[in-house]
């Protein structure tokens, strides 16, 4: 007998529990079907329990109003009949005759008004003293039980007059149902006047009302699911065909050209659908000549390219000659053969430029990985950086808490971000000093290259990765960019599944910061270098010229 373990249920923690708002919040915002649901299924509820409390009160009212008119009336007719009893009788003071002719009255009391709650007992006696007959209860009332406002109105109002008032009646087991209570003079000739009270029990009411109320709520309910249940069937009708939209909607943005919607019918939303298939057809042909126009544009940029690096060799080896020959020719000849041999490099970088855009275009760039450590790539491209930063009278510093640990990047590509950074910051730096910090952490490594120059407006830094983009096209660039580094620059970051991000203030500086995961795919967390700088140029200990205020940056940004 092998014995066998029961594994419990698993059982709702509190944490499930306390998340349901957000899950019904979330299923508000994104679902139009359960909005109409709830929304209809509220206003449908509320209408409902405003009706059935409505009609519950008139009910109410009208029951009991019915029940007092049948009190009233069966009390008079009861006082009436008893009083038409003592005026015909003829007992004098005749004490044996009297107390028969009470109980008569007694008992035509109790047989008129239906009920044996009833109480007598005298309010004056004649003068002269005599005989006269005694109070009596039955069913328990008696006249302790009367208020004594009830009592005074039916003293001061006198015979043929009547009122009431609601009463708790006495009844078995100690219980006291609602009742009213009716109270009326009652005249003995010649003997005494007495106050008469006849109460009736109005729990059968209570019953009545109670049953009235429970059929209302269990109407109401149901009415209640019947609406939710037709509205959920006419919103499935209905929503079916906008969510089959909506999601035909999403694959097309997502890409999928080729999908379509059923035209259905002749109705609105068969008008809706031919108007999606109709302008998803002008999408689909839009988009395939601008691909095959794309197409065309690589090919000639690629070509163009190719074309020209047999003549351009050829031009540069000539002007690298002519340059070397300079010191022989007049200074108009010599100047000439400088510029010259000038703009051959830059045309030679511009081609390069172009040929590494159009591989990016034709996705046809490859990494060529080794693990490498990001500050000593930040700290050779510095040493490489730092004759020119010289030339423009700027300091180049490098600050580096971290980031020497190998990762694997292509140390090429990853030199040519940061030269065309530190390059452009110091062309824009406005002779400030200029921070490269390579920080990491268990997620992803990173260099950030601030600069305290101009800066540019919001606008423009988000376009400043467009190619051949310049802010400010015034102004000249003197290290001589293509206007393609920082698009290029963005390939690459994006090649090794990283990010090349931008901020940037008027007048404060400019701050780009490179971040490559530790393991492609894997950039999750906060860049280990901030974006946004927390130091100033003050903090740098550093007194520099005031800075002109200028629109934005040039030159490759």
């Amino acid at each position: 007998m092998t014995a066998t373990s029961v594994t419990p249920a698993p059982v709702a923690s509190w944490r499930d529990w306390r998340s349901w708002p957000r899950s019904v919040v979330g299923l508000w915002r994104r679902s139009m079907r359960f909005r109409t649901i709830a929304v209809t299924l509220l206003l449908t509820s509320l209408a409902i329990f405003i009706t059935c409390v409505a009609m519950a009160l008139v009910i109410q009212n009208d029951l009991f109003e019915s029940r007092k008119s049948d009190a009233l009336e069966k009390a008079q007719r009861a006082v009436a009949e008893a009083q038409t009893t003592l005026d015909n009788s003829n007992v004098a003071d005749d004490r044996a005759a009297l107390q028969a002719l009470w109980r008569s009255v007694q008992t035509d009391l109790a047989r008129a008004a239906a009920t044996d709650l009833i109480t007598a007992s005298p309010i004056e006696s004649p003068e002269g003293g005599g005989f006269i007959p005694p109070e009596f209860r039955a069913g328990g009332l008696s006249v302790d039980m009367v208020s004594d406002q009830l009592r005074a109105r039916v003293a001061e109002k006198g015979d043929r007059q009547q009122s009431w008032q609601s009463i708790a009646v006495p009844a078995e087991e100690g219980s006291s149902p609602p009742g009213i209570v009716v109270g009326q003079q009652l005249l003995v000739p010649g003997k005494a006047v007495y106050e008469v009270y006849i109460a009736y029990d109005l729990s059968d009411s209570d019953e009545t009302l109670l049953f009235v109320q429970r059929t209302l709520w269990l109407a109401g309910i149901s009415l209640v699911a019947i609406v939710a249940a037709i509205s959920w069937l006419v919103l499935r009708a209905v929503s079916a065909p906008i969510v089959e939209a909506s999601e035909t909607s999403a694959r097309l943005a997502a890409g999928d050209l080729g999908v379509r919607l059923p035209v259905r019918g002749e109705d609105e939303l068969a008008v809706l659908a031919r108007s999606f298939n109709a302008m998803a057809d002008s999408i689909e042909a839009q988009i395939k000549e601008l691909g095959e126009l794309s197409l065309v544009q690589q090919r000639f940029v690629s070509d163009v390219s190719h074309e020209l690096r047999t003549p351009l060799t050829t031009i540069r080896l000539a002007a690298d000659m002519i340059n070397d020959q300079k010191g022989d020719f007049e200074p108009t000849t010599a100047r000439t053969a400088e510029l010259l041999h000038t703009q051959v490099q830059r045309f030679d970088t511009l081609l390069a430029d172009l040929l590494e855009i159009s591989r990016y275009d034709a996705g046809s760039v490859q990494l060529e990985v080794e693990a490498t450590g990001l500050a000593q790539v930040a700290e050779e491209i510095v040493d490489q950086m730092r004759p020119l930063a010289d030339q423009h009278g700027v300091e180049l510093r490098l600050v580096a808490p971290g980031g020497y640990s190998p990762v694997d990047m292509d140390p090429r590509r990853v030199r040519r971000v940061l030269r065309n950074l530190v390059g452009n910051a110091i062309e824009h730096g406005e002779g400030r000093p200029i921070v490269v910090t390579v920080d990491s952490n268990q997620h992803a490594v990173a260099a950030g290259v601030r600069d305290f120059g101009l800066g540019m407006r919001p606008e423009d830094a988000q376009r400043v990765f467009d190619r051949f983009w310049r802010a400010d096209p015034s102004r000249k660039r003197t290290i001589g960019g293509t206007g393609l580094g920082l698009s290029i620059a963005l390939g690459d970051a994006r090649l090794h599944g990283g990010t090349l991000e931008v901020w940037s203030e008027l007048g404060v500086g400019t701050n780009f910061v490179l971040t490559i995961p530790r393991h492609p795919g894997d950039l999750a967390g906060p860049s280990p270098v901030p974006l946004e700088p927390q130091e100033g140029i003050a903090d740098l200990g550093v007194l520099t010229q005031p800075i002109a205020t200028a629109d934005a940056e040039g030159g490759d940004r």
